[in-house]
């Protein structure tokens, strides 16, 4: 390994692999430092890897629909052979929830000129076709252990928009490992249980990288892909103070139950479902289990972390309770276990559930944070994103004068990356949760 790279990437996980591929595609020579042991083994090993397009936003939204594209011709996105080990785009369908946050009537705009399709459900059509779903309307989501929490509704029904492309990664951590063998076939290298000790500068500029095993990698562009722990770095580099969004570590559950009968069909998996009415989101998890997630209702306390290392990594009994006691109002022939079954890890939370993807105003630092959570699913257009803009900013462009534009090769869409900006107006249509 050479001392010297003209890129070092810190984070190997599903967006930092995906950044590699794209530079180390360019003729770069890449290096990709990560604390863990392999490609994928931090936030990204704990994502429901769900695919799903309502966003607040037409870039969010032009981006998750792109992304789909990605993950369907997986292999060619690659460009390496699929022989049986790379991870799986699953089309199941999602269905949203009507939810005031996140209204129908500002969604389907969107969709409409990204050209997503959908269909408008009313309580008695998700019925019909989500086999024995409670379409009672719960808003605003209540802790379980409140009266209210069990009130009936008999009167007030809810309907959802559904979109049939949705569905789920299978396998988040070999997504992630699909994207790191990509890389390092296009030439980038790969360093892993070496964290990132220091960063040196001269001249205003990014000049080299202190290892913990007391290497130092000379180089000209850092690019800070490293999940919860983004905010440590930006600190070493002294950057952050132009910020106009934070960013910080927010430890999450996603938990693991046997799928109530008749939610999966013999003709294929049941529909993913995101029911912020309730506060949780479900996704189906092989032929006979469900992935349970929360979706940060109001009424639930933010667990965020100042040491993402010493975060509890093992599902909590109350975290549980809670998350599949709502899937199981929306669900009434889902058992609730007694002992929590799942996976913890800890996100990078954006202010405004928006990632933050740019340059910085340290010459030659760039990054890509606050993805964690709802950017799984646009890591094939992350790291094109990063290329984009390595590429024009390194070449004297004034990204933040004039933000740069990615134009998409599967729907031709052109997104301004400008929406990704550290510098930008919070999304103030932001639903305030993962959902984005």
């Amino acid at each position: 390994m050479s001392d010297t790279a003209d890129v070092v990437v810190v984070g190997a996980g599903v967006i930092g692999a995906a950044s590699a591929l794209e530079l180390a595609k360019t003729g770069l020579r890449v290096l990709v430092v990560d604390k863990a042991g392999g490609a994928g083994l931090g936030s990204t090993s704990a994502s429901s890897a769900v695919v799903r397009f309502n966003y607040s936003t037409w870039d969010a939204v032009a981006t998750a629909w792109e992304s789909k594209h990605c993950w369907e011709k997986w292999s060619e996105h690659l460009r390496i052979p699929d022989n049986g080990g790379l991870a799986t785009f699953v089309r199941v369908g999602m269905v949203m929830l009507d939810v005031p946050p996140m209204p129908r009537d500002h969604i389907m705009p969107l969709f409409d000129l990204v050209g997503v399709p959908y269909e408008e459900w009313d309580a008695a059509e998700l019925r019909a076709r989500v086999p024995g779903i409670d379409t009672g309307r719960y808003w605003p989501p209540k802790r379980v252990d409140d009266e209210a929490f069990f009130a009936e509704t008999a009167t007030k029904q809810i309907g959802a928009l559904y979109t049939p492309d949705g569905g789920f990664i299978d396998d988040a951590q070999l997504a992630a490992q699909n994207l790191a063998t990509a890389a390092g076939a296009a030439g980038a290298e790969f360093l892993f249980n070496r964290a990132v000790t220091g960063i040196d500068r001269h001249a205003g500029r990014v000049s080299a990288v202190k290892l913990s095993d007391g290497t130092q990698i000379a180089t000209r562009v850092l690019v800070n892909v490293a999940g919860p722990w983004s905010s440590e770095i930006n600190r070493m580099a002294g950057v952050g103070g132009e910020f106009t969004v934070g960013v910080r570590p927010m430890r999450q559950e996603v938990h693991q139950v046997a799928a109530p009968p008749g939610y999966n069909r013999p003709s294929g998996l049941g529909p993913a479902i995101a029911d912020m009415d309730l506060g949780t989101y479900m996704r189906p998890d092989g032929s006979g289990f469900l992935l349970i997630g929360g979706t940060e209702p109001a009424c639930d306390p933010l667990e965020w972390i100042d040491d993402p290392d010493r975060a509890n990594p093992r599902p909590t009994a109350s975290r549980f309770q809670a998350q599949v006691t709502r899937a199981a109002r929306r669900l009434p022939g889902l058992t609730v276990p007694n002992a929590p079954t799942g996976i913890a890890g800890v996100y990078d939370v954006a202010d405004d559930w928006t990632p933050i993807y740019d340059r910085t105003d340290l010459d030659g630092f760039y990054v890509a944070i606050g993805t964690s959570g709802n950017q799984f699913k646009n890591a094939p257009l992350a790291g094109r994103f990063l290329a984009t803009i390595i590429d024009g900013v390194e070449a004297g462009h004034d990204h933040d004068r004039d933000p740069l534009r990615y134009t998409c090769e599967h729907t031709g869409h052109v997104i301004n990356l400008g929406a990704f900006s550290r510098k930008r107006t919070p999304n103030n249509a932001s639903s305030g949760t993962v959902m984005g």
